[in-house]
């Protein structure tokens, strides 16, 4: 394939479609760690989570053939650990992001150990007959000609990420919780005087991260692909964390910063068709994160030197204007 035909490819529907697809598993480890850190307790186990709600939802789905019930079981699990973590935090004085690290190593070990006992492979569960969430496809949009290649015919998680989004929003912003969830990451002393249990309030958020981050954990297992393999989260979960920061700490800038990311993955996907050291091809994504964060700082930078400028200005205002107001 030339570099040409890579180029073609990227503006069609195929390509939207799969853009969408690749950043589903960001967007819901993103809106976890967001209303998290939102909180003022910043989950970094979000890693670990997905690959326990991807592997908890294979082996359910294979051994029982219900769908559904490993969907709320892989939710379950990871509900269970993030509850853990926030106990250790909260009420044992342990460090989150010691914590959080520590999660992440065991959920990656732990689940290769399960997945090895169970099938007696350590690479991936393919021996099992695993299933997968449905498709949707919507009507009268499915029969239109590009935008139903690019909409419709997506797994229920895919459009469950997007409708969350403003789910968050609506949550964080017009909601007395979430309202109580902002104060706490705020200012928690000032939270406490008025009466709100800011431990409670942080477990709560930490439990919402959890949960999500399975979600998009068993999109790449039960949807994406019908198997778990050994650390297939491949980072996503450190990228949604970044999306959190590249899109302001807001629910939608955090939405299309994973989609951003979604997108550079799709490019590297085209171009690893191309005679290119596979090498290169794969750290396109992981780039494009440290590049965009980059960039974020340098605004913020900017912006906080702006400020300072504005209010030294003001204050030099203020003195001359003082002689000539006592005169």
């Amino acid at each position: 394939m030339t570099f040409e035909t890579v180029l073609q490819s990227i503006f069609t529907s195929l390509f939207l479609a799969s853009v969408i697809r690749i950043s589903t598993p960001i967007i819901f480890p993103a809106l976890g760690s967001l209303i998290s850190i939102k909180a003022g307790a910043s989950n970094k186990a979000l890693e670990g989570l997905m690959l326990v709600g991807a592997f908890t939802g294979v082996m359910v789905s294979a051994f029982t053939g219900s769908v559904w019930l490993a969907v709320l079981s892989g939710i379950v699990v990871a509900i269970i650990i993030s509850a853990i973590l926030g106990f250790f935090h909260l009420y044992l004085g342990t460090n989150l992001f010691i914590g959080s690290l520590a999660v992440n190593m065991m959920c990656s070990g732990g689940t290769t150990f399960l997945m090895y006992i169970i099938t007696g492979d350590k690479g991936n569960t393919g021996n099992l007959a695993s299933l997968s969430v449905p498709n949707v496809h919507i009507p009268f949009i499915k029969d239109m000609p590009f935008l139903g290649e690019v909409l419709s015919g997506h797994n229920v998680f895919t459009y469950l990420a997007f409708l969350l989004t403003f789910v968050v929003y609506i949550f964080l912003y017009r909601t007395s919780y979430g309202i109580r969830l902002r104060a706490v990451g705020e200012n928690p002393d000032a939270a406490t005087s008025l009466g709100i249990n800011v431990k409670r309030v942080r477990m709560t958020a930490l439990i919402i991260s959890g949960m999500l981050s399975s979600m998009g954990g068993m999109n790449l297992s039960m949807a994406y692909l019908q198997m778990f393999a050994r650390d297939m989260t491949a980072g996503r979960g450190w990228i949604g964390l970044a999306s959190v920061s590249l899109g302001g700490k807001k629910p939608l800038g955090t939405l299309l910063a994973a989609v951003l990311f979604g997108f550079s993955d799709a490019i590297a996907n085209q171009l690893g068709s191309l005679d290119i050291p596979a090498q290169l091809v794969t750290m396109i994504p992981y780039a494009t994160t440290i590049i965009a964060l980059v960039g974020y700082a340098i605004q913020q930078r900017q912006a906080i030197l702006s400020r300072m400028k504005k209010f030294e200005k003001e204050q030099s205002e203020e003195l001359v204007e003082k002689p000539a107001v006592s005169k």
